[in-house]
């Protein structure tokens, strides 16, 4: 409590405000209590339910003065979105206090992501002087785990996994002295107090704790062994990033044969001897969030990565430690590693021992795990650097929760994304908020995770009975999961939702011109969906125009197969005629009597769906220029088309961009390109420069559909504007030409950024209808 100074009782007034934003879990409350104490004002600050609310009372001036420096002064990484003010009758309170929170009403306060190391902490960790010397789980209000440890709202240490913990006295005194940074830190704790770390074999026995754990597990990590350590979202999977062995042992446990791995250094320095890092990148590394950045390898470096940590790839995914646990280790190590989701190829990565302890002992070694109890399993952050800004392409730890401003928003939404790279979303007053990337839900234990996951976003944000909005497709996961609900359901279409996803983020109602361009999406006609034109204006839209379709033989088999969806593209040109061509690799991929069977396939019809995809004309290149004839992982064909073009020496040119008027749409003919394509390669001219050209064809068939529709704004969304290259073509030939572009930063491009999308469109279609 702080002493009011004396002044006259005429002069007293007492304002309340109910302030919303990133308000909780940020030291928002002790830096109201200093400056309230500093401008002399009695009163309280509470945290609630929907964010703070605080009284303040003391003279005219000093009120003025305090509230203009709230806004003006507030921490970051705070934000005041917005405030309510009201005046209220004078109390005569002495003192400012810090009560107790409020957890009355629908919860809608902001729940702030984890948060990196801070730089004070940092600090304290490697002071042999500082009673947190070598703590791995050292935090403050500026930094440590938030939504990885919330039970419910308001954030308090009784509603997080830090409950667990009761402080010290020393811990205790820090909490509550208004001069020190953990006043009112829920997760403040030290090595007296709070969690522990241990190190255990592949059964679960401990063979060491504290120090001595964190000592074997680098000395296992330095002898080449795999470690499972549990970070502050789940468990990440370890490894030598230098020692070819080590890694190859890796994939092959993890069955990821070439999908690239991410790489923790120790520190930007380090960061910076293996890879080119520009000043945004760098911003990103170092950044509160941390996430793992692609950056481009620096060739020579002093400390070579073993080549399968990225097979074929001119970029690393790189990380910084993002835990005192993370710095710690890689301290002691002096060099990189793998750090990788702690899965099996395409499941959830685990979040607590014993599930790690049963999915993992095949892949691990040893386990550097603690007593810290992970509530909202969250994977690494992925950002990459498109036309100058860093955009994130997975939305994860230090990124999610991400709340998005939708003024169509009214009354609650929930949204479940589609099947790839689902993220849940919800919609409330003005709002919309993207949880965490769940992954892929062909497996069981991803299925489990997005139960988990929508359990969590309804519990946190009191979502109960709410209309559901799901991707269109009718056998998705997450559409079944709609259905089974009970509730009002809001199917939406697929390309739409990533126009919409992007529409939101931008601030935009339309009309516009939205490139909705990935690898599949239902669209409702019969075919495979993926390379479409659509004008979109609120919940109205219409398909202008999309690529022309061609067979995939084989189905989701060609997904895997981009050999199979050449000649699928092939077929489409060449006909019968396509058998009797030589010298293109995509054909000579295959047997007779593969030939034979994909033939008849071909011809009948049978099994041979019709796509307008982008991402699989992409594949159907990939195998044309032989870059790749069978894919591994999502996106690994489009990925070496991007790379091959790259490398390029000269952009080959390629026959402009035929539209073909339609009834319903017009159709963009790439049939002239890819014939010209395939008489080049056959005639020897190099892949890299094949790859160039066909990027900028389709940066001009861009163009050529948005002057046709003469819509002005024009934005582009899907998965095939993870590509740095085609989306900096577009715009720079858009932009050119006249049009407005708008594309994705914070939200996915991918389907990653789907359920936004669905929640915008949901919100959009319950005003018509109850309206």
């Amino acid at each position: 409590m702080q002493p009011l100074p004396c002044f006259e009782a005429r002069d007293v007034q007492r304002v309340r405000l109910d302030v919303s934003g990133a308000v909780q879990g940020v030291g928002f409350r002790p830096f109201v209590y200093r400056l309230a104490a500093e401008e002399g004002l009695a009163g309280f600050v509470r945290n609630t339910g929907r964010g703070v609310t605080l009284e303040a009372e003391g003279p005219a001036e000093a009120l003025e003065r305090f509230l203009a420096r709230l806004r003006r002064e507030a921490p970051q990484p705070s934000r005041i979105e917005g405030w309510t003010q009201q005046r209220v009758e004078p109390s005569g309170q002495q003192g400012f206090a810090i009560r107790a929170s409020d957890a009355d009403g629908v919860p809608s306060a902001y729940i702030l992501p984890d948060l990196a190391l801070c730089g004070e902490c940092r600090a304290e960790l490697i002071d042999p002087a500082n009673r947190r010397y070598r703590y791995p789980f050292t935090t403050c209000t500026h930094c440590g785990p938030r939504y990885s440890i919330i039970e419910a709202v308001p954030y308090d240490r009784a509603r997080t996994a830090m409950r667990h913990f009761a402080m010290c006295p020393a811990c205790r005194a820090e909490y509550d002295d208004p001069a020190s940074r953990r006043f009112h830190a829920e997760t403040n704790a030290c090595p007296d107090c709070g969690p522990q770390l241990a190190l255990c074999d592949a059964g679960g026995a401990v063979l060491a704790r504290q120090e001595e754990a964190l000592e074997q597990a680098a000395m296992a990590l330095r002898d080449g062994r795999i470690v499972a350590l549990k970070g502050l979202g789940g468990f990440q999977l370890l490894a030598d990033a230098r020692n070819e062995e080590a890694v190859a042992r890796l994939r092959q446990r993890k069955h990821r044969p070439a999908k690239p791995f991410a790489v923790m250094a120790g520190s930007i320095a380090e960061a910076s001897a293996l890879a080119h890092v520009s000043a945004p990148e760098r911003e990103a590394l170092t950044s509160s969030p941390a996430p793992i950045v692609l950056l481009r390898v620096q060739q020579g470096s002093a400390v070579p990565l073993a080549p399968g940590v990225a097979p074929d790839n001119p970029c690393i995914g790189l990380m910084l430690p993002a835990t005192p646990l993370h710095a710690l280790l890689t301290e002691a190590l002096g060099f990189p590693v793998v750090a990788t989701s702690g899965n099996r190829s395409g499941e959830p990565m685990a979040a607590d021992d014993g599930e790690a302890f049963a999915r993992l002992s095949g892949i691990a070694d040893l386990f550097l795990t603690h007593d810290r109890p992970i509530v909202n399993p969250v994977d690494d952050s992925v950002v990459r650097l498109i036309a100058g800004e860093v955009t994130a392409l997975r939305c994860a730890r230090g990124l999610a929760p991400l709340v998005l401003a939708d003024p169509k928003q009214a009354g609650p939404v929930l949204a479940l994304g589609g099947h790839m790279k689902d993220a849940v979303a919800l919609g409330r007053s003005g709002q919309i908020v993207l949880g965490p990337h769940i992954g892929d839900l062909a497996h069981v234990e991803a299925r489990t995770a997005f139960t988990r996951s929508v359990a969590a976003m309804r519990g946190l944000y009191g979502l109960e009975a709410a209309p559901v909005a799901c991707d269109a497709h009718p056998d998705y996961h997450t559409t079944q999961a709609a259905r089974a609900m009970g509730l009002p359901v809001c199917p939406v279409p697929h390309h739409l939702a990533h126009i919409l996803s992007a529409m939101v983020e931008n601030g935009l109602e339309g009309p516009v011109l939205g490139v909705a361009w990935d690898g599949t999406g239902f669209g409702g006609d019969g075919t495979v969906w993926g390379g479409e034109f659509l004008a979109v204006h609120g919940t109205a839209w219409r398909r202008e125009a999309h690529l022309l379709p061609f067979p995939l033989p084989g189905g989701e088999t060609a997904v895997r197969e981009p050999r199979r969806t050449a000649l699928g593209a092939l077929y489409a040109i060449h006909g019968e005629d396509l058998w009797n061509i030589d010298g293109l690799p995509a054909i000579a991929a295959f047997s007779a009597e593969e030939r034979t069977m994909l033939r008849q396939m071909l011809e009948r019809g049978l099994n041979a769906p019709l796509t307008s995809s982008a991402g699989r004309l992409f594949d159907a290149v990939a195998a044309i220029l032989n870059l790749c004839q069978r894919s591994s992982f999502d996106g690994e064909a489009a990925m070496a088309v991007e790379f091959a073009a790259e490398r390029a020496l000269e952009v080959h040119a390629m026959p402009s961009p035929v539209v073909v008027p339609g009834g319903n749409a017009s159709r963009l003919d790439w049939r002239p390109m890819l014939a010209a394509m395939t008489d080049a390669v056959r005639a020897g001219v190099a892949a890299g420069d094949l790859a160039a050209g066909f990027h900028h064809w389709l940066a001009e068939a861009i163009v050529a559909i948005a002057r046709q529709t003469g819509i002005v704004q024009v934005v582009l969304s899907g998965g095939c504007f993870q590509n740095a290259l085609l989306t900096e073509l577009a715009m720079t030939r858009l932009q050119d030409a006249g049009f407005r572009v708008y594309r994705h930063r914070h939200v996915p491009p991918n389907d990653g950024g789907l359920a936004v999308g669905q929640a915008a469109y949901a919100a959009r279609w319950l005003d018509e209808v109850t309206g």
